[in-house]
């Protein structure tokens, strides 16, 4: 009978991510050795990574890294996906998660394609992302990169779960003065997801779709002739406080904009990221 414990089988999961009967047989073989355990759960791994590539990773986790650059600073922001929660908050993958944002932050990769063939570990990160996929026997993905540059960046990570590793993160880029809010208003980006920053930054096509069907709709309602510019513009101011950050009620104190919120400080926001895992 090959020599192990219970306590043998517990550290060989928490350090692969592999399931159980995957550990034991791997100590069966390798004669209660971790080492050589190791090396057969990596083994396997590797012959499973055709079968792997058709199977979906939507779990998995957001990193960031922010770093001075000049005169100011650089944040960046990675998704890197996983099949399950259980490899998601596996050490082994979020030390690879540490190590993709960590390239990406030296590489200046702005998507996922230039990312992964950045130098990681004396190989690349699609070498890295490989092996580690062979080890954990999960398709592992990493699935998008952005960065945002200011005088100042801030962050901020939430948990959807206590017991998981940050799955919504979020960079803010501001000039000093409003860096004073620039997390508060991170977490109100993470709760709301706009999706430009000011109703400026809207593309013209857009905003011209939205007014079209404004009247569209209120024609369509029998609004009085004389009644639709201001409805449409209304409704217009509507869908800007879905879309762009400045002008949606600031999640902290609703009555103000998060525009308002900003420019009491005397400061200025110039841009963000989000990602939410999977979405």
């Amino acid at each position: 009978m090959a020599n192990y414990t219970a306590a043998d089988i517990k550290a060989l999961r928490e350090r692969t991510g592999a399931g159980m009967l995957d550990v034991k047989k791997a100590l069966d073989e390798a004669d209660g050795d971790q080492t050589k355990a190791l090396e057969i759960i990596r083994v396997k791994g590797l012959k499973g990574v055709s079968k792997r590539e058709a199977r979906a990773a939507s779990d998995g986790l957001v990193a960031t890294s922010i770093n001075d650059e000049g005169a100011g600073q650089v944040g960046v922001l990675v998704e890197v996906n996983s099949e399950t929660d259980f490899v998601a908050k596996n050490e082994v993958f979020t030390s690879l998660a540490e190590k993709v944002v960590a390239a990406a932050a030296a590489s200046g990769a702005t998507d996922a394609e230039q990312l992964l063939a950045a130098e990681a570990d004396g190989g690349t990160v699609a070498s890295m992302v490989e092996e580690t996929a062979a080890t954990l026997g999960e398709k592992i993905v990493v699935r998008r990169v952005a960065r945002v540059s200011g005088e100042k960046v801030s962050e901020y990570l939430h948990r959807t779960n206590k017991d998981l590793p940050p799955q919504v993160g979020v960079l803010v880029a501001s000039d000093a003065a409003g860096a004073a809010v620039a997390r508060d208003v991170a977490m109100h980006i993470a709760a709301f997801s706009p999706t430009y920053l000011s109703r400026e930054d809207v593309p013209a096509d857009k905003v011209a779709d939205e007014r079209r069907i404004a009247e569209e709709t209120a024609r369509n309602e029998n609004k009085p002739e004389q009644a639709l510019p201001k409805i449409i513009e209304g409704r217009l101011n509507g869908f800007f406080k879905e879309v762009a950050l400045l002008d949606q009620p600031f999640a902290k104190d609703p009555k103000q904009t998060v525009g308002q919120i900003v420019a009491a400080t005397g400061g200025t926001l110039t841009g963000f990221a989000r990602f939410r895992v999977g979405a």
